[in-house]
């Protein structure tokens, strides 16, 4: 008989049936009794049984864990004073194992005391002997309680750990320009060589050099990411190469550099064309010879590292200009990938844009239902200086700004409704045959409905006075036009 059916209130025939099988779906909660005492252990098995619950028991700790590793259980109730194992190292090894773990301690000497170290074993209630069977079934129905919470919480935190993750490591885009930039990087992931991404700030440098290291061999290894533009030339040495003790003032023990640290993955260089002449010497000799020494030491170091490199500058200019050694710059642009500006993919901004919506409705507990379609008109319209960073934060203000279900023009930054203003044709204005006054009211009553019926806002877009704003709508009213805000 395995250890798991030591003890059950069942025939031998029943106990026969219970040998561990692949558990259905919809199984009942397991409670797994721990118990030096057979009568109590027989009465406990026989109680919980009829509550319903499958039940297992064990004499001793050690066999309370063999059957834990066969017999995965909700909760686990055991006595606290026990030959071998007592109760409250039974609940931390158990929960070492199964962090899910329902645990509660029984005990004949109750007191602040011994809850209070029970507690901080991590047990989630105690129970008091002689054993009050209501406050058992109250306790027991409290770990349950407690489990499923755990165990959704978990889930949740697993769910947005992969979204998170998702949306780190994934170009979104379905434009031809995002569709060759995915087909060079999975070209080139699995390759040792160098890669210098170039493009303008915001359009996702970062991104692509984590693609590059998660599509290649290396995935497993660190990713290691230094802005080289943040540091001043003595501290960015010492972060690159590490330093021994008392290389400088402040320097009160050996540390390593970020080549070290990225042994084996991949180190991602970003602003590349900020580093001074003499950090390009040190970065060189490290491309052609693959060692180092820190600063303050005389042993040469070798790692295994893959340089990813990315810079917003021209650097052939900066090599032209002398500010850039040329030799690094063909050492660091064996591979070159450009990340294309957000104005050369117009149509990837809405499904930027939408997923920008659900990303931040999601963090600020906002439910958005639709999106405006002249808010998508006028995100497309707008050149996006500042890329697909600066569409994030467009719309991530955007949510925070809607109080309703509906994300409207109103709620989009004026300099993106300014580049982006309505055009007649967007108003339904035909011009031959209409009037100066027709294209006025329109153009008009569109701006006021777009800003939620601010008559400020409408005035500024418009570039005229609000009191000539309030005029209009008025003799609008009277002639019985809608208006609606």
């Amino acid at each position: 008989m395995s250890a798991w059916t030591e003890e059950t209130a069942v025939s031998p025939a029943e106990r026969v049936e219970k040998t561990p099988e692949p558990q259905a779906p919809q199984r009942k909660r397991r409670i797994l009794v721990v118990d030096d005492e057979p009568h109590a252990r027989r009465a406990l098995v026989e109680l919980l049984s009829d509550e319903g619950y499958e039940v297992s028991s064990a004499g001793d700790g050690f066999k309370a864990l063999g059957i834990l590793r066969e017999w995965p259980c909700e909760v686990l109730l055991t006595d606290w004073r026990m030959p071998v194992m007592d109760g409250i190292t039974l609940v931390k090894k158990a929960r070492e194992e199964q962090p899910d773990l329902g645990c509660v301690v029984m005990t004949a000497f109750g007191s602040v005391e011994s809850a209070v170290e029970a507690m901080k074993a991590g047990a989630d209630d105690y129970l008091t002997k002689p054993l009050n069977f209501d406050a058992v079934s109250l306790v027991l129905s409290r770990a349950m309680e407690r489990i499923e919470e755990r165990r959704e919480l978990t889930n949740l935190r697993a769910r947005h750990a992969e979204q998170r993750e998702q949306s780190r490591t994934k170009i979104l885009g379905a434009s031809p320009a995002v569709q060759s930039l995915i087909a060079m990087i999975d070209q080139v992931a699995g390759a040792r060589a160098t890669v210098m991404i170039t493009g303008e700030s915001g359009t996702g440098k970062e991104l692509i050099a984590r693609m590059l290291h998660e599509k290649s061999g290396r995935v497993d290894k660190p990713f290691v990411r230094l802005h080289c533009a943040a540091l001043a030339e003595s501290l960015l040495e010492s972060e690159l190469f590490g330093h021994e003790k008392g290389a400088f003032t402040g320097a009160s023990a050996r540390r390593e550099g970020r080549f070290e640290e990225a042994n084996g993955g991949t180190l991602f260089l970003d602003e590349i064309g900020e580093i001074s002449p003499a950090i390009q010497v040190k970065l060189l000799r490290f491309l052609q010879q693959r060692e180092f020494e820190r600063v303050g030491g005389n042993k040469t170091i070798s790692v295994d590292v893959r340089v990813v490199a990315a810079t917003n500058r021209d650097l052939e200019a900066e090599v032209k200009a002398g500010r850039f050694r040329e030799d690094l710059y063909f050492r660091l642009n064996v591979i070159h990938i450009e990340a294309p500006p957000l104005r050369a993919r117009p149509g990837d901004v809405p499904l930027l844009a939408r997923h920008f919506v659900a990303k931040y409705a999601q963090e600020n507990a906002r439910t958005i239902e639709e999106v405006a379609p002249e808010v998508m008109s006028a995100l497309e319209r707008y050149d996006w200086p500042g890329n697909v960073r600066e569409l994030e934060n467009v719309m991530e203000r955007a949510v925070v700004m809607t109080d309703g279900k509906r994300l409207e023009l109103r709620h989009l930054p004026r300099e993106v409704l300014r580049q982006g203003e309505t055009s007649l044709g967007d108003l339904g204005v035909q011009i031959p045959g209409s009037t100066l006054a027709d294209i006025e009211r329109y153009a008009l009553l569109r701006t006021y409905e777009a800003t939620g019926g601010s008559s400020a806002e409408t005035a500024e877009m418009l570039g005229i006075s609000v009191r000539k704003v309030q005029y209009r709508l008025r003799e609008y009213r009277e002639a019985g036009v809608v208006i609606e805000s």
